[in-house]
């Protein structure tokens, strides 16, 4: 697999991850994925951090959704999650990177902001 090869039909390389846009249950566009967080033991994807809220990517906040919340729809060429923009509002966020701590405590916090909208 070479560099151009970053998917399969199972497969999806980082990169074209990053930007993807994300759709509510609604089918409307709630932002794009900012980045993934990958789990160092387990090797799993864990959350994938929405960019959301700004105006042409200034202002924008920064939403770390559980990765199992979002599904790949073909049809929208983007991720689909059960989470509404009214619910995103309340939602864990960090305005920017150094915002943020990505501490087990703050894994809970989210986890439990979200534990029933998993698809």
């Amino acid at each position: 697999m070479g560099m151009q090869d970053r998917e399969t039909s199972n497969l999806i390389g980082s990169d074209k991850v990053e930007g993807t846009t994300v759709y509510g249950a609604d089918r409307r566009e709630v932002g794009t994925i900012e980045r993934v967080m990958i789990d160092k033991r387990s090797g799993q994807v864990k959350y994938a951090v929405l960019s959301f809220g700004g105006f042409l990517g200034i202002g924008d906040d920064y939403y770390p959704l559980p990765w199992q919340s979002l599904r790949y729809d073909e049809r929208l060429g983007g991720y689909l999650t059960n989470i509404t923009e009214d619910r995103l509002k309340s939602a864990p966020k960090y305005n920017n990177e150094s915002s943020w701590n990505w501490s087990d405590q703050s894994e809970s916090r989210v986890n439990k902001y979200y534990e029933s909208t998993f698809i």
